[in-house]
């Protein structure tokens, strides 16, 4: 086993290494830094300086000022600008070892923010470093009182908010009028998959359709946006017909949509397990197209694109991923009440599938293609009860999500009555303060 000695050396090598790597090329080795922070009042850790090392002379009591801000562009290495910017190369790898501590540098990224507190005594001495890693988030880096650089990470408090998008479905499509009426991309894309498996969003909306949308926004306690959090509600108005969800998260459950009784607003099934597709072959009797003859095609068939993802139809668990005569590579999945799923002639396996893993509906599980006995890439989907082919589109007709009951339900209505009473104090404005 290495001594002490030659673990510590190699562990300072491997540190100066990252300091200096270009921005956008990490090695593979490097994972992604542990986060912790250190309480303000806390004695900083001499980064980097043995600890019986003399302490500087000159180190002012009072904190440095800020001086210039750099900001890094593609290529740039950390040690590379600081010495640019007039640091002494001892100071740069220094201060980069104790960033290291708390944000690697090769997690650094164009467009990365960092000012230098230099000492206004000493030529290209380093006083300090702050290092803007996200909205309300940042790492300091400082000179102890012994010469040595420790670090710490300073959070802002992030207040929530709650906010209202309304708007008109445009011609654009619903992602575009969710965006263009305030709706974050993020979530208008959350919102837009929660919506796809209940509405055809080709066919539905229509461009005199409305919505309402109810989301968290994040801000510092002067007001600043550090982000957003979670979709909360919608409310849809369609040719006149009105949907309310509800987003929840039932104790020791994922978070998904509800209407106003607690019941799932998701189907069981999926429409269809992949999008843009069109149906080449339906459940019922055919001639097969490579074998010759008639027989019974106990599933549907879905024309795609080969690569096009395969999205599970229901939550399950996956009973088997591997290649079987005539389906090619094949995913089957249990369902509750004795029902499973195939989605056969795939092209791959999503990465990390395995058996046993529970899956949720939508989730990728893998790419159309046309393995096994296929005359071109499409997707085999089918779906048995009781160990029996059905025809698809009467099993998502027949099955129902279970509803929440009980406390679990009362949860939810407390829940829904709040937001109902928040919504209500808008008061025509687009947003509003939460309590803590």
């Amino acid at each position: 086993m290495p001594s002490p000695t030659v673990r510590a050396t190699a562990l300072q090598a491997a540190l100066l290494l990252a300091a200096s790597i270009p921005l956008g090329q990490g090695p593979a080795w490097a994972g992604a830094a542990g986060s912790r922070t250190m309480p303000a009042t806390a004695a900083p850790a001499r980064a980097g300086i043995p600890p019986d090392a003399p302490p500087d002379e000159g180190v002012p009591a009072t904190a440095p000022e800020a001086g210039p801000v750099i900001v890094l562009r593609r290529g740039d290495t950390l040690a590379g600008r600081l010495t640019k910017a007039g640091v002494t190369r001892i100071d740069a790898h220094a201060a980069g070892q104790a960033l290291a501590a708390l944000f690697r540098p090769d997690r650094l990224r164009p467009g990365h923010r960092i000012t230098l507190r230099l000492d206004p005594k000493i030529p290209g001495r380093l006083l300090g470093l702050d290092l803007e890693v996200a909205p309300g988030r940042a790492v300091l880096v400082r000179r102890g009182e012994g010469g040595g650089f420790a670090a710490e990470e300073v959070r802002t408090p992030r207040l929530r908010h709650l906010a209202l998008a309304e708007g008109m479905v445009e011609p654009l499509g619903l992602f575009e009028s969710l965006r263009q009426a305030g709706l974050p991309p993020p979530l208008a894309l959350q919102l837009s998959r929660a919506l796809a498996p209940m509405l055809d969003l080709q066919r539905d909306l229509q461009p005199s359709d409305r919505f309402a949308v109810a989301f968290e926004r994040m801000r510092d306690p002067e007001g600043a946006l550090l982000g957003h959090g979670e979709l909360l509600y919608a409310e849809l108005v369609l040719s006149g017909r009105r949907i309310e969800m509800w987003r929840h998260a039932p104790e020791g459950g994922a978070a998904d949509w509800y209407d106003e009784a607690g019941r799932p607003a998701r189907p069981a099934f999926l429409r269809t397990p992949l999008d843009g597709a069109r149906v080449t072959s339906g459940f019922g009797p055919r001639r097969h197209p490579i074998l010759g003859y008639t027989r019974m095609h106990r599933a549907l068939d879905f024309a795609a694109p080969t690569g096009t993802s395969v999205y599970a139809a229901a939550d399950g668990v996956v009973i088997s991923a591997r290649t079987e005569r005539g389906y090619g590579r094949i995913v089957r999945l249990r369902h509750p009440n004795g029902v499973e799923t195939r989605y056969a002639h795939l092209s791959r396996f999503a990465r990390g599938l395995r058996t046993g893993q529970k899956v949720r509906q939508g989730q990728v599980i893998g790419t159309v293609g046309a393995t096994g006995l296929a005359t071109g890439p499409h997707l085999h989907y089918e779906v048995r009860v009781a160990g029996r082919a059905v025809d698809p589109a009467r099993a998502k007709r027949d099955m129902r999500p279970e509803p929440l009951r009980g406390q679990a339900l009362a949860a939810f209505q407390a829940e829904r009555r709040a937001l109902r009473r928040q919504l209500a104090a808008l008061g025509g404005r687009d947003e509003i303060a939460l309590a803590p």
